[in-house]
């Protein structure tokens, strides 16, 4: 079909699935009221099921829940009736997915829930259906049309369950002030969850590790530290093992301008002292916004009397994911 219009169908298609959306907004009712606090209620787990497509939405729902501080799992329904209702609790609460709300494979576990006394709530695309009557609570999606042209393939119909389906996920989130702390505790191998997870101590360079210099150190001397580290910084303490300064690679490039005797001058004429640094226990993320602040590539971390018990550079961020 070399003169088909491919952008002409699939502007069809988004535009009948937007439209499909925007038609939920008329929809929220006390039903969804009604979900939510029951959820919110809920000493259990959540627990979704769905046949076919409605399954499929059913599953990222869970996960969806599961992720934003709601526990929830997916059971299939074809499983349920060969034993994995077994899966399911008096503290839990069932969310259903079909568009019908005939769905055979899930009608079949209603008498079930019913005798358990489990709260059924139904995500269909019929209040009058089987599933919307034993609900307590029907999510109505009903679509005017699938955008599939023969009106067959579940398109539309779909579409809007995801959609209802995260509106009563976030709800639930907002209402339980779920925090991005919280979301990264669920999400502890992605970005977010490493920017909120990690702290400088667990990047740090500790104990023999550290670059460390008195200041009457020979500016030699501390470039032989600087390099058996390889953080491209030292630090220096004094006497009572605090945080003078530091001198970096920066600082030995400016170094290097003034035609200095390495062997004479010592480490102290040459370090910058009031130098920036993180406390123990600050978060990396935070670590990450001095440096970029102050321009620099590195610094020490240091406890509450301003003593060094550990060194980090930008690199150890960049292998951790924190940038």
């Amino acid at each position: 079909m070399p003169n088909f219009d491919y952008i002409a169908s699939a502007r069809r298609t988004i535009s009948m699935e937007r439209d499909a959306v925007d038609s939920l907004l008329q929809r929220l009712d006390a039903h969804f009221v009604q979900a939510c606090e029951t959820l919110l209620a809920c000493t259990g787990r959540i627990v979704v099921t769905g046949m076919g497509k409605s399954g499929h939405i059913g599953r990222k729902l869970a996960a969806t829940l599961a992720s934003t501080g709601t526990p929830a799992f997916f059971v299939h329904p074809g499983e349920a009736s060969h034993g994995d209702m077994g899966m399911i609790t008096k503290q839990d609460v069932v969310i259903a997915l079909s568009n019908s709300g005939n769905t055979a494979e899930v009608v079949t576990l209603l008498p079930l829930i019913k005798r358990m006394g489990v709260p059924l709530i139904s995500i269909t695309g019929n209040p009058t259906s089987t599933m919307a009557q034993a609900a307590i609570a029907n999510l109505d999606t009903a679509v005017e049309q699938e955008a599939c042209p023969l009106n067959l393939a579940p398109t539309s119909s779909t579409t809007t369950a995801l959609v209802m389906g995260d509106a009563l996920a976030i709800a639930l989130l907002e209402a339980r002030g779920f925090s991005a702390e919280d979301f990264a505790f669920s999400h502890p191998g992605g970005s977010l969850g490493r920017r909120l997870l990690l702290l400088a101590d667990d990047l740090m360079h500790s104990g023999d590790s550290m670059p460390l210099v008195t200041p009457n150190t020979s500016l030699r001397d501390a470039l032989l530290e600087m390099t058996r580290k390889g953080l491209g910084l030292t630090g220096i303490i004094d006497e009572q093992n605090q945080l003078v300064g530091i001198f970096t690679d920066g600082d030995l490039r400016r170094t290097l301008d003034q035609s200095v005797d390495f062997h004479a001058m010592t480490i102290a004429e040459a370090m910058t002292a009031h130098c920036k640094t993180a406390r123990s226990g600050m978060l990396a993320a935070e670590v990450l916004k001095i440096m970029e602040d102050a321009k620099i590539n590195g610094l020490f971390v240091v406890d509450a009397d301003g003593r060094p018990v550990g060194a980090l550079n930008m690199h150890d961020l960049l292998r951790a994911g924190v940038v």
